[in-house]
Order: C-alpha cells, then sequence, then structure tokens
C-alpha cells in the first residue's frame, strides 16, 4: 500500500477554452471538476491501476466534504483530518495546444495542532503492507515549514520509505532529514540547488545537490524532455513521446505515482514514471490516466545521459 499526505487539497475546477484572451469574455468549450492536490493525485493514479492507496488530506466546509465524495466515486480511501475554513478551490484553463493557465488559492489556515494531528493520521494509515508515504504539495497558511521533515523522521521510525514533492522552505527544509525520493520539476530543482538548469548535465548537478544535502534519490521531471533519476548508482534520463498534449496539470503526479508502484530506484521504475506521466499529460484537466491510457512502447530510457543536451524552455 502508498499512503500519500496532502496538507492543502483542492477542488480543480478545468475550463477549456478556445484561446486565452486578456480582458476578454471567454465561452468555455467543456468544464468539470476533479479532486485536487499533488497526494491527491498521486493516490488517484494508484487506484486507477488497482493499486492499494490511502489519501490522508485536511478538509473543511462544503468544498471539502465535495473532496471526498469524489475521491470515493473514484476508489480511493480517504482519511480526512478536520480543518477550520474551507477546503480551497483552484482554476486551470486549457487552451487546445497543452497550454495551461493556473489560478491556485492559498488554502485555509492551519496551525501546530492541526499539523501534528495531520502527521498522527498518516502514521494511523500505515499497515504492514505500507511500501511507501508520498508527502506532496503546497503548505497551507501557518503551517510549519519543517511539515515534511517531520513526516520523515517519524515514517523512518515506523520503518517506512518516503517520497517529497514539494518546494520552496518545505523542500528545502525535509533534506536534512534524509527522504528517500524527492521530486521536483525543473523549477523547484533550480530553485532548491540555486542555480540555472538550462541542461540535462545541470539537472543531474543540481540533483547531486540535493543528494549532498540529504536526500537518497531525486527524481527531476523535466516537462518535455523527460526525466532523471539520481540517485547512488548515478544518473539515468529517460522520456516519452506525447502524441496531443492536452494539460500538463498532475502529470507530474503521475510520474511520481507509476515510480512508486514499481516500486521505485531503476531503470524499469523510470520507464513506469514516464508511461504514467505522458499518459497524464494526453488527458484534460487533471485527470488521472487508466492502464488503458499508459503506452509503455513510446518511453525511451537513454543508454547514456547527453549532459549537454539543452532543455526545452518555458515548460
Amino acid at each position: 500500500m502508498i499512503v500519500t499526505m496532502t496538507p492543502n487539497p483542492s477542488l480543480d475546477h478545468t475550463v477549456e477554452v478556445g484561446y486565452l484572451r486578456r480582458g476578454h469574455v471567454l465561452r468555455a468549450d467543456r468544464t468539470h471538476v476533479d479532486p485536487g492536490g499533488k497526494g491527491v493525485n498521486v493516490s488517484r493514479a494508484l487506484a486507477t491501476h488497482g493499486r492499494k492507496t490511502t489519501a490522508v488530506l485536511f478538509a473543511g466546509g462544503a468544498e471539502g466534504a465535495r473532496l471526498t465524495e469524489l475521491l470515493d466515486e473514484q476508489g480511493v480511501a480517504v482519511l480526512e483530518v478536520p480543518v477550520p475554513g474551507v477546503t480551497r478551490t483552484n482554476l486551470t484553463l486549457a487552451e487546445p495546444d497543452g497550454t495551461v493557465t493556473k489560478v491556485n488559492l492559498p488554502g485555509p489556515d492551519c496551525g501546530d495542532a492541526e499539523g501534528a494531528a495531520l502527521l498522527d493520521a498518516v502514521l494511523a494509515a500505515c499497515g504492514e503492507d505500507t511500501e511507501w508515504i508520498a508527502g506532496c504539495g503546497s503548505l497551507p497558511p501557518g503551517a510549519a515549514e519543517d511539515s515534511y521533515a517531520r513526516l520523515v523522521i517519524r515514517a523512518h521510525r515506523a520503518g517506512v520509505r518516503v517520497a517529497v514533492d514539494s518546494s520552496g522552505p518545505a523542500l528545502r527544509r525535509c533534506l536534512a532529514a534524509r527522504p528517500d525520493l524527492v521530486k521536483p520539476n525543473r523549477e523547484e530543482l533550480a530553485e532548491c540547488a540555486g542555480f540555472p538548469v538550462s541542461t540535462l548535465g545541470a539537472a543531474i548537478r543540481a540533483a547531486g545537490e540535493l543528494r549532498a544535502r540529504g536526500a537518497r534519490a531525486v527524481l527531476a521531471s523535466l516537462g518535455p524532455d523527460g526525466a532523471v533519476l539520481v540517485d547512488e548508482h548515478g544518473a539515468i534520463h529517460g522520456e516519452a513521446a506525447v502524441d496531443a498534449a492536452r494539460s500538463s496539470v498532475g502529470a507530474g503526479d503521475a510520474l511520481l505515482a507509476g515510480f512508486l508502484a514499481a516500486d521505485g530506484g531503476d531503470r524499469a521504475a523510470l520507464a513506469t514514471a514516464l508511461a504514467w506521466g505522458a499518459a497524464a499529460t494526453g488527458l484534460p484537466g487533471s485527470r488521472m490516466p487508466t492502464p488503458a491510457d499508459v503506452r509503455r512502447i513510446d518511453v525511451t530510457i537513454h543508454p547514456a545521459v547527453d549532459v549537454d543536451r539543452v532543455l526545452e524552455e518555458g515548460r
């Protein structure tokens, strides 16, 4: 089983428009609502592939109840931790060429008592069959910056591996606790390492910097350039073809879910991760791919890393 922790979940409203023009009245082609938040998406992707998972999350107000209801409809077990205020709502504007504009709300205020209750719930959700805990996403206002560091420490005491997918201070603070895996995207990787990431070589150096600070492995998602896995054995780069990109929202979460589902740590796990992430990119909004959506034949794991390869800009 894989347990996910999402401190700042959301209801994600996706509106598909023909063309985004500032200052104009836009007509929506389609609209739908999905459960949101990085950890929530990881659990959703796992559930669509028949993997046992529990999503532990803060929930507040009618929006929190709706979030839990949607997850139940998708076969995701949920352990709610009540929080004052209302679960946030995010808005995604998606254009036909795959361009996505997101407006994310900050979420309800959460203090030390709520943070402690969330960690207690995560550990309570774990059983003897728990393979990973994935702590994912931004922290809500008022949450301690070392929330993920605390998660890593407590999970390791319980003998469970931990993956962290976050950014900013929350990511930096967790490194010294030695998470088994961190999954930054290109921007998060560069921000945490402290230097630009414009080539595959720079991405590997940045991942090495995160490892030097304590992370045991780094899975860095690089958008159309695929992903790199950097661990004690070295660096691996792979990528997956996407016929028609519809939305990048949740693609990194699907990638992490695939990696954890394959038990993490080798070329086969990276290939699974890339296949799941590419499949998510071809779906609207933040839909998670089913086995029927995944095409492993489109995945390439390179025999060597081209460190001089320049990464695509603006993605």
